[in-house]
């Protein structure tokens, strides 16, 4: 009885991963079929690349640079990883293992800050934006994700579970606490700083609606915004909005493949 149950299981969830997984497949099979097929035939009849080097070739003469999207997606993306990796691992040692007056106070307002919808502050983050004269620039996409109240919050919990008594062997050592923060507490977070180095990979590089209210011109959009412009004003065009819908997505399964170990440790260590 408790194989058959199992199975039934397994069954079941098989037939979800398939459900799950089939737009992509759609998605990725459709980016490779002649235009006429995509919406008459699941698999091609033959394999084409066209629709990839339409993007490439035609986008440009229709105001549309898909290369130079891609890379602003890439640099926006790193950048702002880079930066909450950064400061989440040195701002949650403070916050772990530094005792002094009002830390109890500035933790609990993060864990605050956290409860409220990040749409909630689009409207004040829009207006800093154009007070500071950053409309239409690289930095409007930047500056308001340097630092990340989740990574924080998830950093400092992790620290929190190192024993002290590393920290004060390496100071015995005449270490300083940045060497303690970059030769301690991450390695030995190593797993909690992949997770919040591919959340935030994954939020910046399909954030859609910020980028779209700060950035106007076309050779600053990321990948996402431009395809969303593609997509209104050339609707008609879907193999080239197919091939790049694909292109959107490979950087995120690239990511999480190579952080899978990680990312699975550090899933598990927050079960427990």
């Amino acid at each position: 009885m408790k194989k058959v149950k199992e199975v039934i299981f397994h069954g079941v969830m098989l037939v979800l991963a398939l459900i799950w997984i089939y737009p992509y497949i759609w998605l990725f099979l459709s980016s490779i079929k002649p235009a006429e097929e995509i919406f008459t035939r699941f698999f091609p009849t033959r394999i084409t690349l066209e629709h990839y080097e339409y993007i490439f070739t035609m986008a440009e003469k229709m105001e549309r640079p898909f290369l130079r999207a891609f890379l602003n997606s890439v640099f926006v993306t790193v950048t702002v990883t880079l930066s909450v990796v950064l400061t989440s691992a040195i701002i949650g040692y403070g916050l772990a293992k530094l005792r002094f007056k009002g830390s109890n106070a500035v933790f609990n307002f993060i864990i605050f800050q956290m409860l409220f919808p990040g749409f909630m502050f689009i409207i004040p983050l829009f207006v800093l934006i154009r007070k500071l004269g950053l409309y239409n620039t690289y930095p409007a996409m930047i500056v308001p994700f340097l630092m990340s109240a989740w990574g924080l919050f998830m950093i400092t919990q992790s620290y929190k579970t190192i024993p002290q008594d590393y920290i004060e062997a390496a100071k015995i050592d005449g270490a300083s606490t940045l060497w303690i923060i970059f030769k301690v507490m991450i390695p030995l977070s190593r797993s909690t700083l992949s997770i919040v180095g591919l959340f935030t990979f994954i939020g910046i590089w399909d954030n859609f609606l910020w980028p779209l209210m700060v950035v106007k011109d076309y050779n600053k959009m990321p990948l996402s915004v431009l395809l969303a412009t593609f997509n209104h004003e050339y609707a008609a065009y879907v193999g080239p909005l197919m091939a790049g819908s694909v292109i959107q997505t490979i950087p995120m399964v690239l990511i999480f493949l190579i952080f899978r170990k990680q990312f699975l440790q550090g899933i598990s260590m927050s079960f427990k």
